[in-house]
């Protein structure tokens, strides 16, 4: 998504190792922040954590959309984990090797046979 949105891989690769300090604008900065808040510790997300989100103008549909989303996406990589699901590597040939290694959790890949 990041590469056609216009991303290099270079700095798809700045945004997963600190995208604090990728060169992301402060509303970027704000999201990612809060969907690692909901991924990480969902029990520590507040009122004031969408009220952040808010003085940078979101809207609550749009706080609640990257709610979802940020869930629905550890959800479906803990049950594609969970059933051995290997990605394909020829999806992934045209990656530099440090953005799969920065993007790589769990298992390695590519997957060794």
């Amino acid at each position: 998504m990041l590469r056609q949105n216009g991303f290099s891989y270079e700095q798809i690769e700045a945004i997963v190792r600190d995208f604090r300090h990728a060169g992301l604008d402060a509303v970027e900065v704000a999201i990612m922040a809060f969907a690692e808040n909901v991924i990480r510790a969902p029990h520590d997300t507040s009122i004031a954590d969408a009220d952040a989100l808010r003085s940078h103008g979101l809207t609550d549909q749009e706080i609640l959309d990257i709610t979802l989303v940020a869930a629905a996406r550890a959800f479906f990589s803990k049950v594609i984990d969970a059933m051995g699901v290997e990605p394909d590597p020829a999806r992934f040939q045209d990656f530099p090797a440090s953005l799969l290694d920065a993007v790589t959790v769990g298992r390695p890949f590519p997957p060794s046979r």
